[in-house]
């Protein structure tokens, strides 16, 4: 039995004296993408409140955590979750506790 741990050392190619940590470029904040589940949070939280539609409450509830939990500038990104939770909150609080929507029964 030959020792194959020796031999691969030798001819390993990588070097790690000349490894680097990564450093993430500075990107500003015109540059970044889209946050498109903040968007659709705020829509789902407009629809909510709207057409008075429970789901659509519920998912826009989900959609801003989702933006929360990527969130990468916080100046536009925090105004945004606020706005659609606020929206969110509403449709919630008026589907359950206001009066029953026309043409539904209760």
């Amino acid at each position: 039995m030959s020792s194959h741990g020796n031999a691969a050392s030798v001819n390993d190619p990588r070097q790690p004296s000349a490894a680097k940590p990564y450093v993430a470029p500075m990107v500003s904040p015109q540059d970044l993408p889209v946050d498109y589940s903040g968007f659709i949070a705020v829509v789902f939280g407009i629809a909510g409140v709207m057409f008075r539609y429970k789901l659509s409450s519920w998912l826009a509830i989900v959609f801003c955590a989702q933006s929360l939990a990527n969130m990468r500038n916080v100046e536009n990104d925090l105004k945004q979750i606020s706005m659609a939770m606020m929206f969110a909150i509403m449709g919630l609080v008026t589907n359950y506790f206001g009066p029953a929507r026309p043409g539904t029964q209760s």
